[in-house]
């Protein structure tokens, strides 16, 4: 009858465990040595070992010739006790045997002495999951045992074991298996066995088996029953993996915010009976790959679960950022959290697809984020800003150097209001500036002379900025606020377009209504914005202060006027 390969290669020796060495060296000395305690507790995750160690503890001490703290597994005791004959040696599931009865019976039964061995052993599996009253029997006999007792406990789940049970065991934690030492055992069966094992499929079985030796053994006996070599391929395919190729195809689209193509697949693999849970969860896997892979570098190799290929991810990862890996992770950790108590599974899904595709779609703060992140990407690359409707000089037309100003008659006037009021109310601003003061009297538009010139007068070179200490100095603060809020950041950029300000002679003042104005202006990354646009724009060194109160003479500034400059100056403008 076949016997599956973990059965079949459990190690009979402490020298066989593989990857525990500072638990069986430890043991196999105190075996040796007769310093044995009458309580162990083995903790660690799943297939590292620790009923292994357990059977060969309770052979060890039994053992009629031990040889170096290791049994010999040749005489009678290591045999009955392999076997399963000798009655003195007891295995116990704690999940099918965890009631106070179950317990108190093994209690009653633990004071006699043994009949064919030297110790009674009660090797108790998944100790963890016995009831509190269960727990309250065993305590008194770890208290005060006899002298031909041995209990040996393991749990998986070790901050469910009440401390009282704690302090009376010898606790050993039984770490995962490094993907190395899986390798080295893999290949050793597969040669006993003549399996075709090759060096990729091996290195991938110890990947998927997540430290586990026992499921690497389970894994390559799977694989070996469709014959043939195992590979990488052989093993994805024999374990029903070859599906992560789609999920790494998803992924790209979601990447390249491909949403029409993402939706789509998405669609493609839920008809085809894919749970879309399921779905997400791949998703969430390959994320943390990525993102393991992309911050952590080779030294991360041994923290990735092994269903994607090194090719597949260096691909991915050049697609993205680990800000964008992260992102994804979130949104999908947060979607799958809650997609148990959705209503329309499908629907999550896909708005969830949707907002990996396109961060903006979230609404929160990493959406604001996501698009100053793309702005700022768009602007590395070179992407120019251009008007969308650019006004073409006629021939006749007066050179900029040579612009005749002249002062429109009131019907022309109020044409020009209604022409610039018309794109801000067609389409909102790009983003919310603060309310401007009541007393902020709007400038005139970047480029127009401050004053109009007379009809007779000669044409005269216009000029965007007064570059002397003369009266238009009072407006030139204003005329460069888009300058300086260009240069600023968002949260500077609002107290700037609050303040007032004046130039005299080399001295720009601004004037803040509150001290926390103040105190957000009157910093040095705003202080060396102001002082370069506006000394390139008058021409002459200025230095900057910062006052709390009124601009002198300031006058009641025309806020709607603002507003509908700025709308037309807006909408004249696209990316190209």
């Amino acid at each position: 009858m076949y016997q599956a390969l973990y059965r079949k290669w459990r190690p009979k020796t402490f020298a066989d465990v593989v990857g525990q060495e500072h638990i069986t060296e430890t043991l196999q000395r105190q075996v040796a040595e007769g310093r044995l305690s009458h309580a162990y507790l083995f903790t660690g995750t799943r297939g590292t070992g620790k009923t292994t160690c357990a059977k060969i503890l309770a052979r060890a001490v039994n053992c009629e010739h031990p040889e170096n703290g290791n049994p010999c597994n040749r005489c009678p005791s290591c045999l009955g006790i392999e076997s399963g004959r000798l009655l003195d040696v007891v295995e116990l599931d704690a999940a099918s045997n965890n009631g106070v009865d179950s317990v108190r019976a093994l209690r009653d039964e633990a004071i006699y002495s043994p009949a064919q061995v030297k110790k009674r052993v009660y090797i108790v599996d998944e100790v963890h999951m016995l009831s509190t009253p269960a727990f309250n029997a065993l305590l008194k006999i770890l208290e005060e045992p006899p002298e031909h007792l041995m209990f040996i406990l393991a749990t998986t789940e070790l901050h469910k074991v009440p401390a009282t049970i704690l302090s009376r065991c010898q606790r050993f934690s039984f770490r995962r298996i490094q993907p190395k030492d899986i390798v080295g055992r893999l290949n050793y069966i597969a040669g006993q066995e003549n399996i075709d094992l090759k060096e990729d499929g091996a290195a991938l079985l110890a990947r998927l088996s997540d430290g586990a030796l026992r499921d690497a053994l389970s894994l390559l006996d799977q694989c070996a029953a469709a014959g043939g070599a195992i590979d990488a391929n052989a093993v994805l395919d024999a374990l029903g993996l070859a599906g992560n190729v789609q999920t790494a195809q998803l992924m790209s689209l979601i990447l390249t915010r491909d949403a029409r193509g993402a939706l789509e697949l998405l669609g493609k693999l839920y008809d085809g009976g894919k749970d879309v849970g399921a779905v997400l969860g791949e998703l969430s896997t390959l994320s943390r790959e990525l993102l393991i892979s992309a911050t952590a570098g080779e030294g991360g190799e041994s923290l990735l679960s092994g269903a994607y290929d090194a090719a597949t991810l260096r691909n991915l990862r050049a697609q993205g950022t680990s800000a964008r890996f992260i992102q994804l992770c979130t949104i999908l950790q947060e979607t799958a959290a809650q997609l148990q108590f959705s209503v329309n599974r499908r629907t999550d899904a896909e708005l969830c697809i949707l907002k990996l595709c396109d961060e903006t779609l979230s609404g929160d703060l990493a959406a604001l984020g996501a698009r100053i992140a793309r702005l700022e990407e768009q602007i590395a690359a070179g992407v120019q800003f251009a008007a969308k409707h650019p006004a073409s000089t006629p021939a006749s037309a007066p050179t900029p150097t040579a612009v005749q100003t002249v002062t429109p008659t009131p019907e022309k006037a109020a044409e020009a209001v209604t022409k610039s009021t018309k794109p801000a109310e067609e389409a909102p601003l790009p983003w919310d500036e603060p309310p401007l003061p009541d007393d902020y009297d709007a400038p005139p538009p970047y480029g127009e002379p401050v004053a109009p010139a007379p009809k007779a007068a000669a044409p005269a070179p216009a000029q965007e900025v007064p570059a002397s200490g003369d009266s238009g100095d009072d407006e030139i603060f204003y005329q460069l606020m888009e300058s300086y809020k260009n240069r600023l950041t968002p949260d500077k950029r609002a107290f700037i377009g609050m303040a007032q300000g004046d130039v005299k002679d080399d001295l720009l003042t601004v004037y803040c209504s509150t001290e926390v104005q103040k105190s957000m202006l009157d910093q040095k990354v705003v202080t060396d914005v102001l002082q370069e646009v506006t000394s390139r724009a008058v021409g002459r060194e200025i230095r900057i202060r910062f006052l709390v109160g009124e601009r002198p003479g300031a006058k009641k500034r025309d806020r709607m006027q603002d507003l509908m400059r700025m709308g037309s100056k807006f909408d004249n403008f696209t990316v190209k």
